[in-house]
Parts: C-alpha cells; structure tokens; sequence
C-alpha cells in the first residue's frame, strides 16, 4: 500500500506495510528524488526549472500546488502558452494556484499547466508504485488531489500512471483511490500514538 500526498507547499510519498494483521506506515521522502523527465516538453520544463532553482529538480517542484505555479510559469516564459489579462489578474488578487485550477477549461495556459502536472504527478505515482510493489494500492491524499478531482479522474493520470513499458500490466492490476478526508493523516497519527501509548498504571 503506497500514499501519494500533494499540498499546497510541498509533495510527499509515504507507504505501509502489513505485519501481524496491522497496516504501518514507513515514512519515505520520495517527493525529492530526481524528477525524471518522460517527452521533450518535460525535458524543457526540467531545463528551466534546473535553471529557476539551481542544480538538483524534484518531483516536488511540479508535483505540489507550487509545481502547479511553476509549470504554468514555465509555460508562460518559455511562450509556449499565453496568459490572458482576466486570468493574470486572477491569479494577482487571489491564490494563484486556485485561480489556474479555476481556469482549467477556460484559458489554454491552464489546461495545458494541468495536462502537464497531471502526466507528472501520474508517472511519479507509478514510479512509487513500482518501487514500493503496492500491490495492495496507491491513495492520492493531500490538499491538491481532492480538489483536482475530476481532473484525476478523466484518464489521463491513470494512463501517465500505467505507461511503464513491460511493466504495464502489472501497473494495470494495482487500484488507484483518491482520498477526501481531509484530516487522514491527522488521524493516522493519532492512531499510530494510541497504538504506541503506555498504559498509565
């Protein structure tokens, strides 16, 4: 069982392991490994984030509600999409990751940001699944996915998720869940203590 967590300031990737009957959670900090690029527009978007940040790129930097700002501005600058005035402004009077979420649809930058988050977010998604054998599945969590959630749900994830060659049919057969309670990990770690409380005698 894998989790893959996306917010709003960062990205992580935690799994779980059955022992005696119980799930336990194993912490990993897969969000900073290498983001490795799948087709020449990932290639640019790794070249011009390396140049933004400096040095090493991880999956972080797109995959997080700051990689969804970071692919729109690598869209942007690069002049592969314009920006219109209304969704410039948006994006200056509210949360500017909302608003190109907002405008998935409505504006070409936006679509094409999310199109590209989503193939990321997706590959990454079997990358760790693969790693961990999550056989018993992958949860999407965090403060991102649920609102993205018709997004996730119109193929284009799943199929970024599963294009992993020879190994496809095996990513063919894990289940992919979306989780909606916002407090899951809240209560992950409460349970995790009340598990590892001692008794008061």
């Amino acid at each position: 069982m894998f989790e893959l967590g996306s917010g709003f300031d960062g990205s992580c990737e935690a799994y779980a392991t059955r022992e005696q009957g119980r799930l336990l959670p194993r912490a990993s900090e897969g969000g900073h490994a290498d983001f490795a690029p799948a087709n020449d527009e990932e290639v640019a978007l790794y070249s011009y984030l390396r140049e933004r940040f400096g040095g090493h790129v991880s999956y972080e930097r797109v995959v997080s509600g700051q990689g969804i700002g970071n692919v729109y501005d690598f869209l942007r600058e690069s002049g592969r999409a314009e920006e219109p005035a209304w969704l410039a402004a948006a994006r200056k009077d509210g949360d500017p990751q909302a608003a190109i979420a907002a405008a998935d649809g409505k504006a070409d930058i936006a679509t094409r940001a999310l199109d590209l988050f989503m193939d990321v977010f997706g590959a990454e998604a079997g990358n760790a699944a693969l790693k961990f054998m999550a056989t018993g599945g992958v949860y999407v969590a965090g403060g991102i996915a649920p609102k993205l959630r018709a997004r996730l749900a119109d193929g284009r994830f799943l199929a970024a998720f599963r294009a992993k060659g020879r190994l496809a049919p095996v990513l063919a057969q894990i289940p992919v869940r979306l989780v909606l309670n916002e407090r899951t990990a809240l209560l992950g770690a409460a349970l995790l203590a009340s598990r590892q409380a001692a008794p008061v005698s």
